[in-house]
């Protein structure tokens, strides 16, 4: 072992040490479950380490390189973890992309990325095939056994790619914490999918600090429901397997389902999104569970709604709900926000910073905007990504006045707290006046009879952008009407913040990660007002 590995091993800060750590401190502990039908599947923290150390060296056995990007399209499962910490132990840079992409989309991130292989749950290698001509630069294909097909040419299954491989420790590949661990890309709905290249230092620092603020220990069972190729859960997992405790793996989210394994696994840490907690708790025969026995809930993407808020305290208890936020670019989470410690505090309060960013509210040129005052929401921090793959333009744009800028809008109230008030792009500017969706969006949340709203502003040519409400209704809207909503939101609304339409809508598109997609409604919507 010459000296320079001999000091990068003594020193460094990589997120493929993690499960080898947790595996010292405690081999025997169950770090990974998932269920496939009445199919059991555990790792313990020694044989989640030693299924990393097989997946490196199988990596390494075929010609890749430290720095050789591997793409996945994967779903959640305990292979696509193996995977996740072996390319990290591997020094191998990670391209996750989201299986529910289209072809063009997925194509060019593959192609862009420059990735040399790829790991595809099997489920998804009939569409793949199609395309596998049009990645040239691709030469190894892998394929997770996650729903029982069999592996064809040109793919290598997991079982095979493992087998005859050592357990033993990896420990010939020098990583540093500015090296890249992943690409990430966006989801491009404006323009080309832009790549965010992330750390070892971003993902670890982000691990510590999470586990502080979120009290996540080795008595932790955490439920991992979100999609592990979004920042969000992949963040969170990492959090979890550092601090030793167990995770819960799951494809998607079903209440009945959730219930059970809920049930079955003891979990007590839940992340997910609002509407799953309001699913949980519209669950029939929910009543029959003890849901207190979760210590922590994280919501993330949107703001918890006060009716869904007041209900989860009831059944789970008020002090256990925190909110949590960041993005790709400023590696999650940056701030977050403890309701029950605000009873007053009205809007989509985003909180503090966590311990290792700064969070400020900027001006167009660049000056900090004191409390009160609406400005774009900027982050500093280890957490902030090194810059867009292959864009050096648009890397500078981001980082303008020192500072990462988010592209959202907030501000800091009278006690220091930042609200965020909407994406820049979905600001609504109506008859002069500027309106926040996520505001509108807030009080159609609140009535009963709503499961799901969207606000958008449509062209108009009087109010230049009309507020426009898409709503579903639930079992409780039945009889909903237009009128109904919009005196609603009079209640609680300015005059010029009531929408001015309200569309009922069997559901709302989404992304795979649970945002909607507004672009969506505001494309197929635009000629509402104009008809």
């Amino acid at each position: 072992m010459n000296a320079q590995l001999e000091q990068n091993l003594i020193q460094r800060l990589a997120v493929g040490d993690i499960i080898r750590r947790s595996a010292l401190r405690a081999p025997g502990r169950e770090a990974l479950v998932e269920y496939r039908g009445d199919t059991r599947i555990s790792y313990t923290y020694r044989e989640l380490n030693q299924a990393v150390n097989k997946f490196t060296r199988a990596l390494q056995g075929i010609g890749l390189r430290k720095g050789d990007r591997v793409a996945a399209v994967c779903l959640n499962s305990v292979e696509y973890i193996v995977a996740i910490f072996g390319l990290a132990r591997g020094g191998y840079v990670m391209v996750p992309v989201n299986p529910g992409l289209n072809p063009a989309d997925m194509g060019y991130i593959l192609n862009h990325s420059e990735a040399r292989a790829l790991i595809v749950d099997d489920a998804f290698i009939p569409v793949l095939n199609k395309y596998l001509d049009k990645l040239p630069n691709i030469k190894n294909f892998f394929s997770l056994p996650v729903s029982g097909l069999a592996a064809v040419k040109p793919f290598i299954s997991f079982p095979e790619l493992l087998a005859g491989q050592s357990p033993e420790e990896v420990e010939d590949v020098i990583i540093g914490d500015r090296d890249i661990l992943q690409i990430m890309y966006t989801s491009g709905t404006t323009a080309a999918p832009k790549g965010v290249m992330i750390t070892n230092l971003s993902v670890y620092v982000a691990a510590l600090h999470n586990i502080i603020f979120a009290n996540i220990n080795s008595r932790s069972i955490m439920s991992v429901v979100l999609p592990l190729f979004h920042c969000a859960q992949h963040s969170v997992l990492t959090s979890a397997l550092l601090a030793g405790a167990g995770a819960v793996i799951m494809r998607g989210f079903e209440p009945g389902k959730y219930i059970a394994i809920w049930s079955r696994e003891k979990i007590n840490f839940m992340f997910a999104l609002p509407v799953m907690y309001r699913a949980l708790l519209d669950y029939p025969g929910i009543d029959e569970y003890d849901l207190s026995a979760f210590e922590r809930c994280i919501y993330v993407m949107t703001p918890m709604d006060r009716r869904t808020l007041e209900d989860a305290g009831e059944k789970i208890g008020a002090d256990k709900f925190v909110l949590a936020t960041g993005q790709t670019e400023a590696y999650p989470s940056t701030n977050y926000f403890y309701p029950a410690c605000y009873p007053g505090k009205e809007g989509n309060y985003w909180g503090v910073s966590n311990l290792t960013y700064e969070t400020a509210v900027l001006d167009e040129q660049g000056n900090k905007l004191p409390r009160g005052r609406i400005g774009e929401i900027v982050w500093r921090g280890p957490g902030v990504m090194e810059g867009y793959y292959k864009d050096q333009e648009a890397t500078e744009k981001s980082r303008k006045f020192g500072w990462h800028h988010s592209g959202d809008l907030g501000y800091f109230d009278e006690d220091g707290l930042l609200v965020f008030m909407d994406r820049k792009k979905d600001m609504i500017k109506t008859g002069g006046e500027n309106v926040p969706s996520i505001k509108v969006e807030r009080v159609l949340l609140n009535h009963p009879g709503i499961v799901s709203a969207a606000v958008v502003g449509l062209p108009h040519p009087h109010w230049v952008e009309a507020i426009t409400a898409f709503v579903v209704a639930g079992e409780k809207g039945g009889g909903l009407a237009e009128g109904d909503v919009i005196a609603w939101c009079k209640q609680e609304l300015g005059g010029f913040e009531v929408p001015k339409s309200v569309v009922f809508v069997k559901e709302l598109p989404l992304t795979s990660t649970g945002k909607i997609k507004k672009h969506e409604i505001r494309s197929r919507y635009e000629h509402y007002y104009r008809e």
